[in-house]
């Protein structure tokens, strides 16, 4: 292993149920619980995991098309079913849904044309969150001797 390969973001509490994720380059992002209905909550772990599903094969997609034209409209919707059973808390059936426009000038049709391949590629070889969920990579915890 590289010493490249590492990824890592530190989660820091920031008040009772609330946290910030900060990435080595200095970027954070603030998540926390969710109460229904409470606008100020932001997004919750499983949001954005959610969010790192689609941002990743976004981010994928809109490299290869992106090269032939610039799209009018592009998301990615990703949802999931969230259950509880004898396997603990889980979501199942995940599912990105792709909405991508471009519009009718040069290189357009191509990206239409490589659209369904580029998405196929980030599934299957590219995406790092997905495939590693796909994968099943276990995870490890520790409590640190501070």
């Amino acid at each position: 292993m590289s010493a490249h390969s590492e990824r890592s973001v530190v989660v820091e509490r920031t008040s009772s149920g609330q946290f910030v994720a900060t990435n080595a380059r200095g970027g954070s992002i603030s998540f926390g619980t969710a109460s229904e209905g409470d606008p100020a909550t932001g997004f919750t772990p499983v949001e954005l995991f959610l969010a790192a599903i689609g941002g990743c094969s976004a981010v994928d997609v809109d490299i290869a098309t992106g090269r032939h034209a610039e799209p009018t409209r592009f998301s990615v919707t990703v949802t999931g079913d969230k259950v509880s059973d004898d396997l603990g808390n889980r979501l199942t059936n995940l599912k990105a849904t792709f909405t991508v426009e471009f519009p009718d000038d040069e290189g357009a049709e191509r990206a239409r044309a490589i659209l369904p391949r580029a998405v196929q590629a980030s599934h299957d070889r590219l995406c790092t969150v997905s495939r590693t969920v796909e994968v099943g990579t276990p995870v490890a915890t520790t409590v640190s001797d501070t």
